[in-house]
């Protein structure tokens, strides 16, 4: 699994709007680094780490849900979702052959020719996801992705009162990591810290959800963000 980086700053009392900002910046900017190379074939990890990001960043979206303008969020779940998908159709196939590769190596000479021919078909599918995946990128280009979602975290900033932002920036110099690191959970105003939403975006499993968060970090249904 690709190691979340942590975020700076966030404290146990970093009010709700810095912390959304915080956290979804770093993983807007965890989901840029991860597409340079994507495309390889050869290179299947960049797939895998790119979806973990997608699905890292989708997570706090929703847990932050309220600090963001809502349509804008919508179109952003989105618009994250269908990479996730693109992304999703080349990953199936590299995972298939990975594990192909691997049993054809336990095989004697005289039996690899079958699982060859099986193998050559798997390759046409991770083409044609390659080709779903090129698609993605030229209608929903992560770079420009990243400059809207720039937009949705200063909104939420600006919308934490001016004393509170003063006294939530003061706190992130003194202390850039924060009591308990990246997994300080900023509770005392309503927020999430990294590790719950990272545990709500497991890599190759369903959409994250609120489940497993406490009362004052469950994310809104995903009807009133899809």
């Amino acid at each position: 699994m690709v190691k979340a980086l942590p975020i700076p700053g966030l404290r146990a009392d970093t009010p709700y709007g810095l912390a959304a900002a915080a956290t979804v910046r770093v993983r807007a900017d965890e989901l840029v680094a991860q597409a340079a190379g994507v495309l390889d074939t050869g290179r299947i990890e960049r797939v895998h780490g790119m979806r973990v990001a997608t699905r890292r960043l989708r997570a706090v979206l929703e847990i932050y849900a309220p600090c963001f303008p809502p349509a804008e969020l919508k179109r952003t779940l989105r618009e994250v979702k269908a990479l996730a998908d693109a992304l999703g159709a080349r990953r199936d196939p590299d995972v298939q052959l990975e594990g192909l590769d691997r049993f054809a190596a336990t095989l004697p000479e005289a039996d690899r020719p079958g699982i060859e021919g099986f193998m050559a078909v798997v390759r046409e599918d991770q083409e044609a996801g390659n080709v779903t995946l090129a698609e993605a990128l030229e209608r929903l280009d992560p770079a420009t992705l990243r400059e809207r979602i720039e937009l949705l975290v200063r909104a939420a900033e600006d919308a934490v009162p001016a004393e509170l932002r003063e006294a939530g920036e003061a706190d992130a110099d003194e202390d850039p990591a924060g009591p308990g690191g990246d997994d300080a959970a900023p509770a005392a105003a309503g927020g999430v810290g990294p590790a719950d939403a990272d545990r709500q975006a497991a890599p190759d499993q369903g959409a994250p959800s609120g489940a497993g968060a406490g009362p004052q970090d469950v994310a809104p249904r995903r009807e009133d963000v899809a």
